[in-house]
């Protein structure tokens, strides 16, 4: 790091830890809701990614202010329950555990979390059960769940959801087909009930205070933690979003709908080449009659399998499952965790503060909409 690089991050720190800033009190009085939900200074969750969200990333964004998430995804009960181990050896401060709600053994990882006192917990992939919740409530533990629309949203804080996550299709890995800014306008005037996280594409400060202003509780951000010193993903897997733009980061393309491919964004390379040229051959065979239907959709399915840890952990950035979020081209540089919450937090503090000193009128608060369903 150059000298005057290293005095821009000191003075990056310095700003967005200063208590007496008055855009801090602005600040703070956004998200007072989110960071009291979460137990943290800044309402800042931080993605759960399969294979980067571990021990060292999560207690990296707690220490720095945040608040990280474990990624669990396939790990079993006795995988999980040593990563939160490791994570507490880490950190003192509160973090959560993202589960996918279609794991077989997704009750014996609700009781490790439970067991291991974890504060918070995040169910993910579709609405789950009844008794998942009831489970998780009982014992006590904060449960946030994603929504993907209003009506879902709504349903989910019915069955005793605490908190709701809404992410839109910027967002990296799997996606759903609505863009950040149109959930937050659905969404947040219509749930006053719960805390709302906004997800999706965001990767500046300047964003994050938006959201705020519409009523969001917090934000959550994974493609920027991804080039965390912390963080054990591959440098390779680093270089590729460090080399990214926004347009490099693109949804899985489905050739065929009577063979659907769940849409995934991910780093445009030949893997992805080769997933449309795979897509091709089978629906050709299928329509030779070489293949039966379930037998192509098959075939499709399996071409990702393994593919998210080749490049995570492997590095094989040319065939493998580089997902990352449309903000993948604010990801210019490797920097530690704490720099990066603390460039998101200044970025939010000059906006506050320029606008202070050159005030314009305020856009009038969003009115709700009609009840749906």
């Amino acid at each position: 790091m150059t000298g005057a690089a290293a005095e821009e991050t000191v003075e990056t720190r310095a700003r967005a830890f200063a208590r007496g800033d008055p855009a801090r009190g602005q600040l703070n009085a956004l998200w007072r809701r989110g960071t009291d939900f979460l137990g943290c200074e800044f309402a800042i969750m931080g993605g759960a990614m399969t294979w980067v969200s571990e021990r060292n990333l999560v207690a990296a964004i707690s220490n720095g202010g945040g608040f990280g998430v474990i990624a669990c995804g396939s790990m079993n009960a006795a995988q999980l329950d040593a990563e939160i181990a490791a994570t507490m050896a880490l950190t003192r401060h509160p973090f959560g555990v993202n589960l996918i709600t279609l794991h077989p053994e997704l009750a014996a990882l609700s009781e490790v979390c439970i067991r291991r006192g974890v504060s918070h917990i995040v169910l993910a992939g579709a609405i789950p059960s009844t008794e998942a919740v009831r489970r998780i409530k009982a014992a006590g533990v904060k449960l946030l769940c994603f929504a993907p629309a209003l009506p879902i949203a709504r349903k989910l804080v019915r069955m005793g959801a605490d908190a709701i996550i809404i992410e839109g299709s910027e967002a990296g890995g799997h996606i759903g087909p609505v863009s950040t800014s149109v959930l937050a306008q659905e969404i947040l005037p219509n749930l006053p009930q719960v805390p709302v996280f906004v997800a999706g594409g965001i990767g500046r400060g300047e964003a994050i205070v938006s959201y705020l202003e519409m009523g969001a509780a917090g934000t959550q951000l994974g493609t920027r933690f991804v080039c965390a010193s912390e963080s054990i993903a591959h440098p390779n897997f680093k270089n590729a979003f460090i080399r990214a733009g926004a347009r490099d980061a693109v949804a899985s393309v489905q050739l065929d709908p009577r063979f659907p491919v769940i849409p995934v964004r991910a780093i445009r390379n030949q893997g992805t080449v080769r997933f449309i040229e795979l897509q091709r051959g089978v629906i050709e065979r299928f329509l030779r009659g070489e293949t039966d239907q379930k037998a192509a959709q098959l075939g499709i399915e399996h071409f990702w399998a393994g593919a998210l840890k080749r490049a995570v952990i492997d590095g094989d950035v040319e065939t493998g499952s580089v997902m990352a979020g449309q903000s993948v081209g604010m990801v210019t540089k490797l920097q530690s965790t704490r720099d990066i919450l603390a460039e998101l937090i200044t970025q939010a503090l000059s906006m506050l503060a320029a606008r202070d000193a050159s005030p314009t009128a305020r856009a009038a608060p969003m009115a709700p909409i009609r009840a749906e369903g």
